[in-house]
């Protein structure tokens, strides 16, 4: 198992996801309720329109590592919670808080399941 933790995501992490059998990227969503976890299958996709060089989606990065090493993982999940802001600032909202939890077990049992092979 490997664990990389980024700020933002960037094309160099391509590389990493072409070589792995199970990936699953974890992050903030603006357009989900705070605190709202949800775990979706992810698809890779071509760079979009204008695309950043410094931060990229989890479907663009899996788009590179299908198009740069022709590899794919078996499964590519996203991880999600509703994040209400995102302004500068040294806590999280209370429905955020509330939402961890629920976002920390999740993981656990996607993880668990990826290693087993199942998910």
């Amino acid at each position: 198992m490997l664990v990389i933790a980024r700020q933002q995501w960037t094309p160099d992490l391509a590389e990493d996801i072409a070589r792995a059998e199970s990936v699953l990227f974890i992050d903030c969503s603006i357009a989900s309720a705070p605190g709202s976890v949800g775990l979706v299958e992810i698809e890779p996709c071509g760079p979009s329109q204008g695309l950043a060089t410094h931060h990229v989606g989890a479907a663009e990065l899996l788009g590179f590592a299908r198009d740069l090493f022709d590899s794919l993982p078996r499964t590519a999940l996203l991880l999600t919670i509703g994040a209400g802001s995102t302004e500068l600032g040294e806590t999280f909202s209370g429905a955020v808080l509330d939402g961890i939890p629920r976002a920390c077990e999740l993981m656990e049992q996607t993880v668990l399941k990826m290693m087993r092979g199942q998910g």
